[in-house]
């Protein structure tokens, strides 16, 4: 138990440094990651207002394939909030990987919001 509770302290703290340096905006929102062991989620969030502009996730029906935890899901997700999020305007975002590691599903959800048109 002891190590659980070690272990969730030192996710806050990572994800506190991480969200120190990075404000949402109108012109560039931030793009936040969730990851569980399931699913992925990813949204535009203007942190001025506290609104989520645009939202994605590996749960919604059109979302490709049974699974959602795995890199092409991934993939997917950020495919379809780059298209979300250029449907209203959006080019430039800040990225926000939260306390996960920049590699694997973070990553790739990255790159093909990069190739989908976002810029960060």
């Amino acid at each position: 138990m002891e190590h659980q509770k070690t272990k969730r302290i030192q996710q806050l703290r990572r994800r506190r440094h991480v969200r120190k340096k990075i404000v949402g905006t109108v012109e560039r929102p931030r793009l936040t990651v969730f990851r569980s062991s399931k699913h992925i989620y990813a949204q535009l969030v203007d942190d001025l207002k506290g609104i989520t502009l645009v939202a994605a996730s590996s749960r919604e029906k059109k979302s490709k394939g049974p699974y959602g935890g795995n890199v092409k899901a991934a993939a997917a997700v950020g495919d379809s909030l780059a298209k979300e999020a250029a449907g209203k305007g959006i080019i430039k975002a800040a990225f926000d990987r939260g306390h996960y590691r920049f590699h694997g599903r973070v990553k790739a959800l990255a790159e093909a919001a990069r190739k989908g048109g976002l810029q960060f």
